[in-house]
């Protein structure tokens, strides 16, 4: 088999990892917490906020103002899949979102979501 040949197969063969991560500034201790169907998308977020194109504005003004390395990626809980037909991962994952924000308290001066 040939190399391109092998690295498709491998990528076809890698599981992707749904959970929840969290973003945070290091010089604050501000963190957003945030969920996703495929961990490996994370790299996307950075570029977002390396654009200037992330969502939330808060966060992206800090980015700009601190920098990339003041930032950190990290995944709080891999979602736990279930082989069952009432199974909902996007459901599943939403609360396990929740239960993260919950718990964290991400709000104010601990982060970057409003508290409504």
């Amino acid at each position: 088999m040939n190399r391109r040949k092998e690295l498709v197969q491998q990528y076809l063969e890698k599981k992707t990892v749904a959970g929840v991560y969290q973003i945070k500034n290091t010089r604050n201790e501000k963190i957003l917490i945030d969920s996703t169907k495929n961990i490996n998308t994370i790299n996307g977020k950075k570029f977002m906020l390396n654009f200037g194109s992330h969502p939330n504005k808060r966060l992206q003004e800090e980015w700009k103002q601190y920098g990339e390395e003041s930032f950190t990626f990290e995944l709080l809980e891999p979602l736990k899949m279930e082989d069952s037909p009432y199974f909902n991962a996007k459901e599943a994952l939403a609360k396990l979102e929740e239960k993260w924000i919950h718990e964290l308290q991400p709000f104010g001066d601990r982060g970057y979501h409003n508290n409504a």
